[in-house]
C-alpha cells in the first residue's frame, strides 16, 4: 500500500546537542542523519554513567545558545561558532564557551565531537504539524514546533493527531527522482521534559508533556533509520509504504 502524506514542511539540524537548531531549505540524508546534525556534545566530565551528554533537561537555558557559522574543512554544514543568551559570539571550540557553560552547570565539560553524531535513541526523527497543533489544542496553547526537536516536520493531507504511530514498519520515500532517499520508520519518539522548554527563554510549561501523556502515552512523532541516502527539500512530497 502506498500512501501520498504530503510536504515537507522544515527541516531542521542540531549541530550541538541541545543547543537550538539551524533550519534549512535543503539537507542530505545520510547513514547518520542529516548531515552535520548533533555531531558536537558537551560530555560531563566526572560523570561515568552510560549518558554522560549535558542536555537541557540539566541545563535548560542550553537551548538559548545558537550555533552559526560554516565549517568548509569538514564536508558537512557544521558551525564555527555560537551566539550565547546575551549574544556575545564565541568560537564553538574556544574554552571561553566551555568555561562559560561549565559556570552555568556548576560542574566541568568538555566538547566532543562524533562524526556519526550523538543521539538518544535514533538518528533521524519526524513529526506532524496535525500532532502539534492536538498537543497544542489539549495543552491550551499554540505550539512552537521547535519545541519538538525533529529533523523532519511534514505537513500532512491526514490532518489526524498522532498519525505517526501506523506508519512503524512502513518506509518513507522522500520525491519523484529514483533511487528515493527513504527512512525505515522503526519506533515511536518517546518525550522528555524537553517539549515543556519554550525554544525562545527556556521558560517551562509543564501542560505540553502533561498533554502528551494524556492523548498518547507520552509519545510524539516517529524515529527512523536510513535506508537509502540523498538529498531532500523543503516543499517535497513524501510517501509511506507499507
Amino acid at each position: 500500500m502506498t500512501i501520498d502524506l504530503g510536504p515537507i514542511h522544515e527541516l531542521t539540524r542540531y549541530p550541538v546537542k541541545s543547543m537550538a537548531g539551524v533550519s534549512a531549505d535543503s539537507a542530505f540524508l545520510g547513514w547518520h542523519g542529516l548531515a552535520g546534525d548533533r555531531r558536537f556534545a558537551f560530555r560531563r566530565l566526572g560523570d561515568h554513567s552510560g549518558f554522560p551528554w549535558l542536555s537541557a533537561s540539566r541545563l535548560p537555558e542550553l537551548i538559548l545558545y545558537h550555533p552559526f557559522g560554516l565549517d568548509a574543512r569538514t564536508g558537512e554544514p557544521l558551525p564555527t561558532h555560537v551566539r550565547t543568551p546575551t549574544g556575545t559570539e564565541l568560537e564553538l571550540r574556544g574554552l571561553e564557551l566551555e568555561r562559560e557553560i561549565a559556570e552555568r552547570l556548576g560542574g566541568g565539560v568538555e566538547l566532543m565531537n562524533l562524526k556519526h553524531g550523538i543521539f538518544d535513541d535514533a538518528a533521524i526523527s519526524v513529526i506532524t504539524f496535525a500532532t502539534i497543533a492536538g498537543i497544542g489544542r489539549t495543552a491550551e496553547t499554540e505550539l512552537d514546533p521547535r519545541r519538538f526537536r525533529a529533523n523532519i516536520v511534514l505537513d500532512t493531507r491526514d490532518q489526524t493527531p498522532f498519525d505517526e504511530d501506523d506508519w512503524l514498519g512502513g518506509t518513507l520515500l522522500f520525491g519523484d527522482a529514483e533511487p528515493h532517499p527513504a527512512l525505515r520508520v522503526t519506533s515511536r519518539d518517546l518525550r522528555c521534559m524537553m517539549i515543556n522548554l519554550d525554544p525562545d527563554t527556556a521558560a517551562q510549561d509543564a501542560r505540553i508533556m502533561k498533554a502528551v501523556v494524556a492523548l498518547n502515552d507520552n509519545y510524539a512523532g516517529v524515529y527512523g533509520t536510513v535506508v537509502q541516502t540523498g538529498a531532500i527539500h523543503v516543499g517535497q512530497h513524501v510517501t509511506l509504504v507499507r
